[in-house]
């Protein structure tokens, strides 16, 4: 590593020392210690001056080395860990250069110098993301180029410094901490679902940030009228062919099919006629015929026998019978063969009657089910019209009345640094608002609150963990104030007053975070001095476990500890605590606010990556992992409500089994198509062939140490992850 100049805050910059540092670089051009004249090709341009981007400071330490400084949070000098900006005008030799013999490409390295933890997921492999306009997707770089150390000439802080390879001069590179997330991405998504004009999806802004930008609210949930009834619960009770569906006309609208009007296909029917006179006709006419040319008329009361005798030789009409052409055993064959056509025609007639019958039946219940359908069609319009109304009136509560609605509120971003929240947040309302069976069943049993961006200025500036004036959010639930932090206090007012509406039932609060030190998914609950109520909290984030492979419920170490104990390891792992720093949190707040019924969580998700079940190796989170992780949040919802019995057996995409559950199970179907055999209280034990065990102490810093509960913990301890210190 070259030799950093003394001079470098004074050479192509006038930044000062750290703690000058106010603002984002512009288009900064870094040039060499004493170097005069114009810019060249090499000399580095650095650019922060974009939504949710960072960086503060540049040092020129040589051709191929900077030293970057993150810019502190505004207002909040405390906070420096995201950074998001671009490098350009690279030239040919930092992008490949030939050293000695051996062919080695020379890489420039980047030092970001002023972390305000010394704590990092840099330590455990965790890379910063890249992408260039040539290629536009988010890429980590590799673990084997990045170094994480204390260095002794920037106060012994933590220095992350990673080497990169520029291999296209004409190209703009973006380095970041994590996968950015922006508010203009977030508002073009939320256009983008609002454009769909769901019935069962509304937007709406619950208040502004201090900076104007708006504070969105989703609801989703099922109106009162479903728009599958007609297709689904019509059919099942008429139970009307496929074929008579060919009659409903797009406007609903059913022909009618009278009894003069019905009608056989695959018959021409001559106007005024039946079907069988058309046939009966064309056999008397043929027969008529052969009469004629016998010169007989065989008429109705006339035996056939009698006119042979009539017309026998000898007699006096025997002159008249000369010009006969057809003998008489031709004759009486052709008369058994007209008799033998009036029983099968007397026999179609009679099955054509009982046809004709039934479609006449079919018609009417028809036009019963087409009157159905368009009074449904009215009833849907006019229900839209009137929720509108109401949710004008009342703020989109579009609980229904005279019901208690059940509902699960869920937040994000309040620390804006924490893009993964985001993603999680978006697939949780992908899941939500797709025809999964699953997805319509909650909606049709939940209702879904969710404000997934609660620090909109925050997340526009680039700051990683404050608001615009400095602010924490997520420390100010106690008492927020309407123009300091005017989202938080938009959300506080909402939850308390559906809390105190007598219809509403608020069973859920979840607030998204991303982690920067800690593996895995996991969640922070609360402590409650009812055993009971205890357990009860402890059920979700196990289910989530079973449904979500990246989820981590209990991280065990068995080792120095008694067989039947397993101690919580507080790394990757899903914990309740009260440490009276978190006081001011949105799930301590509202767990002591709601009752007994409700349960609050924040539901962390690390920057960096998870480890499955049974392995050792570490698979970094990618967007789409991000998402998934949120789907399986959603689809948990229905095992914790028992609501399997309301999902069609059909060809449905489930959760991936966790490994360990998959060789247990023996290929049994997961969790969210498994019926219950648990108790229908979910306070009561489950059945598991042992009764619970008692919860254990809380330690000195407020963390449980949970001892051995049989119906929350799997049957065998999971192996345990050593994470480098």
């Amino acid at each position: 590593m070259a030799e950093r100049s003394q001079t470098a805050p004074e050479a192509g910059n006038d930044m000062g020392n750290d703690d000058a540092i106010g603002g984002n670089v512009s288009k900064y051009i870094v040039l060499p210690t004493g170097y005069c004249g114009q810019p060249k090709k090499g000399h580095l341009i650095f650019d922060a001056c974009f939504e949710s981007g960072n960086l503060g400071r540049v040092d020129h330490v040589s051709e191929f080395e900077y030293d970057l400084f993150i810019r502190p949070d505004t207002c909040n000098p405390r906070f420096r860990v995201w950074f998001n900006f671009t490098v350009e005008n690279v030239k040919e030799s930092q992008v490949r250069k030939i050293v000695d013999t051996f062919r080695a490409v020379l890489r420039v390295i980047f030092n970001i110098v002023n972390f305000s933890k010394t704590k990092s997921l840099y330590r455990d492999g965790m890379a910063p993301m890249v992408k260039s306009t040539s290629r536009p997707k988010w890429q980590r770089l590799p673990p084997k180029n990045v170094y994480y150390y204390r260095c002794p000439d920037h106060r012994k802080n933590y220095v992350m410094s990673f080497a990169f390879c520029f291999d296209r001069e004409e190209d703009i590179y973006q380095f970041a901490y994590c996968y950015p997330y922006t508010y203009t991405r977030f508002q073009h998504y939320l256009d983008s679902l609002q454009k769909r004009n769901m019935d069962y999806f509304f937007r709406e802004q619950l208040g502004q940030s201090v900076q104007q930008r708006q504070l969105d609210l989703l609801t989703i949930t099922s109106p009162e009228d479903k728009s599958d009834l007609e297709n689904s619960v019509m059919q099942k009770k008429i139970k009307i062919p496929k074929l008579s569906l060919n009659h409903v006309e797009e406007d609903g609208e059913v022909k009618d099919y009278g009894e003069e009007d019905l009608q056989l296909r695959h018959i021409k029917r001559p106007e005024g006629r039946k079907p069988s006179e058309v046939a009966h006709k064309s056999i008397e006419a043929v027969v008529a015929r052969l009469e004629k040319q016998n010169g007989l008329s065989l008429g109705h009361n006339t035996c056939p026998e009698e006119v042979f005798v009539e017309a026998s030789p000898g007699t006096e009409d025997m002159d008249s019978l000369e010009d006969a052409v057809v003998p008489r055993a031709l004759y009486e064959e052709l008369l058994r063969n007209y008799q033998q056509q009036q029983e099968e025609m007397r026999h179609l007639q009679q099955e054509l009657e009982r046809t004709r019958r039934q479609l006449v039946q079919q018609a009417k219940k028809l036009k019963e089910y087409g009157t159905l359908v368009s009074e449904m069609k009215e009833l849907r319009d006019l229900n839209r019209r009137l929720q509108d109304v109401l949710l004008l009136r009342l703020g989109s509560d579009n609980l229904r009345e005279g019901a208690e609605r059940k509902v699960v509120f869920i937040t994000g971003r309040v620390h804006p640094g924490e893009t993964p929240s985001s993603f999680v947040c978006q697939g949780i309302i992908d899941f939500l608002v797709s025809q999964h069976p699953i997805a319509r069943v909650l909606r049709e049993y939940l209702v879904f609150k969710i404000a997934p961006m609660l620090n909109p200025d925050g997340v526009y500036l680039g700051n990683y963990r404050c608001s615009l004036m400095g602010f924490d959010l997520n420390r100010h639930w106690l008492d927020p104030s309407p123009w300091a932090h005017p989202t938080l206090h938009g959300v506080k007012q909402l939850i308390i007053q559906m809390y105190n509406d007598p219809k509403t039932s608020l069973e859920f609060y979840i607030d998204i975070h991303a982690h920067s030190t800690m593996m895995n998914g996991f969640m922070y609950g609360n402590i409650f001095e009812d055993e009971e109520r205890f357990q009860r909290q402890a059920i979700f984030p196990k289910l989530l476990c079973q449904n979500a492979e990246d989820f981590s419920y209990l991280h065990r170490t068995p080792d120095s500890v008694p067989s039947l104990v397993w101690v919580m390891k507080i790394e990757s792992s899903t914990s309740f605590n009260r440490d009276a720093v978190k006081a001011g949190t949105g799930r301590r707040f509202l767990g002591g606010l709601l009752d007994h019924t409700s349960y609050c969580y924040t539901l962390e998700v690390s920057f960096y990556s998870y480890i499955v079940s049974g392995t050792t190796a570490a698979v970094p989170y990618t967007e789409e992992a991000y998402m998934k992780l949120g789907r399986n949040v959603a689809r948990t919802f229905l095992d914790y409500y028992r609501l399997n019995s309301m999902v069609e057996k059909v060809a449905i995409p489930m959760p991936r089994l966790r490994a360990t559950e998959e060789r247990s199970s023996g290929g049994e179907p997961p969790s969210c198509l498994r019926t219950w055999s648990e108790p229908e209280a979910l306070g009561t034990s489950m059945t598991t062939g042992c009764e619970p065990a008692s919860i254990g102490t809380v330690t000195s810093h407020g963390i449980w140490n949970v001892l051995a509960l049989p119906y929350l913990l799997d049957s065998s301890p999971t192996p345990s992850v050593v994470h480098p210190t």
